[in-house]
């Protein structure tokens, strides 16, 4: 009986309590989301300040490089161009294959291209220089090979040098080589020696070449005889040298008669020519 009062007594006692429920008020709940809100806003405008700052270096940069490009082609521009080397082909053709491009006209851009290296893969030159030597000037030094003349084989122009090496094959002939004719020869191969029957006649060729150059004789052809003997031919005028031995003093000899040979068709024989004798004679055709 007194157990269960007791119990009664305890009921009675726990019904002033209240329950508390943990966690924030709402007080501090919007308290944190607007500390939340501030922390974001912060973010949001560092994104925002860094976007503007990167889009104003990047319009600085751009106007920079517009300022740039537009004073390197204002100041840059080629006005003078020097060359140097060239008889095959014409100064206007060497400055088309240098300063070919957009931007080939600029000197700037030039050096970069061709530093340290030159302009190799065209016929009949060696290679090409190119050197800027102001903003608006360049030199070209062209370097040919060397060729002493070229024989007509099959359609084309056999070029070859003082060895008898053929260094170009053409489908056009060069002012100022001369064409050597009367030479046999089954076969042609480049970078390889004409397969004539006496080697030794390149040697009289170079020596004709450079004497007749010497002289500014203009020859159009030089013939050699199944025996070597040799004529120069020049238009309609054939002058005939005989052997090589004694060629020298009948080239100087002939610069002070070719301009008698000028619109005359014939043959001026000085195969008996000396300095000594000057022994000549002239069978018109």
């Amino acid at each position: 009986m007194s157990g269960k009062k007791a119990v009664k007594k305890s009921n009675k006692k726990n019904s002033n309590l209240r329950l508390v429920k943990s966690g924030m008020t709402k007080g501090k709940q919007k308290e944190k989301a607007d500390q939340k809100e501030k922390i974001e806003q912060k973010i949001r405008f560092g994104r925002v300040k860094r976007l503007v700052i990167l889009s104003a270096i990047l319009i600085l940069l751009l106007i920079a490089l517009a300022s740039g490009y537009i004073y390197i082609v204002d100041n840059y521009t080629i006005t003078t161009v020097y060359v140097e080397g060239n008889v095959h082909y014409t100064n206007e053709e060497i400055i088309a294959m240098v300063m070919d491009g957009r931007y080939g006209n600029n000197s700037l851009f030039l050096s970069l291209k061709y530093r340290d290296k030159g302009i190799d893969n065209v016929p009949f030159v060696q290679t090409m220089d190119v050197t800027v030597e102001s903003k608006d000037t360049i030199r070209i030094k062209v370097y040919e090979k060397a060729v002493a003349g070229y024989v007509a084989y099959l359609g084309r122009y056999i070029y070859f040098d003082k060895d008898g090496i053929v260094v170009e094959t053409s489908e056009e002939s060069t002012p100022g080589i001369p064409q050597v004719t009367g030479l046999s020869f089954s076969h042609v191969i480049l970078h390889e020696p004409l397969p004539v029957e006496n080697q030794a006649v390149f040697e009289d060729i170079l020596n004709i070449t450079q004497l007749l150059e010497k002289h500014s004789l203009p020859v159009d052809k030089i013939y050699f005889s199944p025996d070597y003997q040799v004529t120069l031919i020049f238009g309609n005028a054939r002058v005939a040298m005989g052997a090589s031995a004694d060629i020298d003093e009948k080239i100087m000899g002939l610069q002070y008669m070719l301009p008698s040979l000028e619109g005359k068709s014939g043959t001026l024989d000085m195969r008996e020519y000396t300095e000594d004798t000057k022994m000549i004679s002239f069978e018109p055709d």
